[in-house]
């Protein structure tokens, strides 16, 4: 009998293993997502310890090619795909069959080893989610530089008109920014904003309400220390949507890191009239967690055009502003400003050689 479940948990790891490589390549290449395509990469690490667990050469003993009676057996579906994304798709499908084969077949052998599986498999649909939901929401948040922060306290002028001179002026990203504000006048400025951004191909976030981020179809749900965990804003919000989290220390980084946000937003950097903190962060913490992650990183708190290169060089993906931009006479001109410097900046950063590991 041993024989016959190796055989197949032999088969089950072979199917992990390759479709992993399938999400990996697609996580790596196509959506050139970091993140995830060292989660793929980590599934497979956890595939060697079933089979240390299993025993490698007792899996390779079992495996019979010549005498399996299903591997001629094909579908036409099998040998069609339509699509970069129907591959990933397919491949998902593949990991979680396999990981349930070898969840329910290693019970018999080794429960330390069908655990893993179940492990493995759940691991799989969040990042099913993560790459085949969110993959290109990630991906156009990726290419943002400048996120403005609009609270209409803060405006000079008025809150709509001030928010798209900042889109005119380069910003990609605009957070709905009103703590004060009841749900349906609240719900109402997120429509109009929705389609503001919508307009200037810009993505909509939304500070701290998951259900208001849901009803106005925004991109991007940010929260805060003192708000929901990740896990919850997103049961709220929807498994579509990107959820980023505030840090202002390593150890608060290292927390919000766990609970699997789209990006993580460092800060306050600088001395910030704006939300004023007792705890300036400084680019040094932002330099000092820039190796634990490869999620987007957003440095927010008293940026300027003058200071954005240092926090850029310290490992920042994205710059967020508020007051700098919002509250002048001309918010345009004012995310010009930003934009050059943080695309100069940019621009002498040095690339990381995403395809140098295996």
């Amino acid at each position: 009998m041993h024989g016959d479940v190796l055989r197949i948990l032999d088969v089950n790891l072979n199917r992990a293993r390759e479709a992993l490589r399938v999400v990996e390549d697609y996580a790596r290449f196509v959506r050139d997502d970091a993140d995830a395509a060292a989660a793929a990469k980590a599934g497979r690490h956890d595939l060697r310890r079933i089979v240390e667990i299993c025993g490698a050469d007792a899996l390779l003993a079992a495996r019979d090619i010549l005498s399996d009676v299903g591997r001629d057996s094909r579908t036409p579906a099998e040998l069609q795909r339509d699509d970069l994304e129907s591959v990933v798709r397919a491949a998902f499908g593949r990991l979680t069959e396999a990981a349930r084969g070898l969840a329910e077949y290693g019970k018999i052998l080794a429960p330390a080893a069908a655990q893993a599986a179940e492990q493995l498999r759940y691991a799989a649909y969040e990042l099913e989610q993560r790459i085949v939901l969110r993959g290109t929401l990630r991906q156009r948040f990726r290419a943002v530089r400048l996120y403005v922060l609009l609270t209409e306290a803060l405006c000079h002028g008025p809150w709509l008109t001030t928010a798209e001179a900042a889109l005119r002026g380069g910003a990609q990203c605009m957070q709905l920014r009103e703590k004060a504000l009841d749900g349906a006048e609240l719900l109402r400025r997120a429509r109009q904003l929705r389609e503001l951004t919508k307009a200037h191909g810009a993505l909509l976030a939304i500070n701290d309400r998951p259900d208001i981020a849901r009803l106005c179809g925004a991109d991007v749900l940010h929260v805060g220390q003192t708000d929901l965990a990740v896990v919850e804003a997103r049961h709220i919000a929807g498994a579509a949507i990107l959820v980023g989290k505030s840090t202002h220390t390593p150890a608060q980084f290292d927390a919000a890191a766990a609970e699997r946000p789209d990006y993580l937003a460092v800060g306050p950097l600088f001395d910030s009239p704006t939300k004023p903190q007792p705890h300036i962060a400084g680019p040094g913490t932002l330099a000092a967690v820039r190796p634990r992650t490869s999620l987007p990183l957003v440095a927010i708190g008293g940026m300027t055009p003058e200071n954005a290169g240092v926090v850029i060089a310290a490992g920042a993906d994205v710059i967020a502003v508020c007051s700098a931009i919002i509250g002048v006479a001309d918010p345009e001109a004012a995310a010009r400003a930003f934009r050059q410097a943080i695309d100069a900046a940019w621009a002498q950063r040095p690339r990381a050689d995403a395809e140098a590991s295996p």
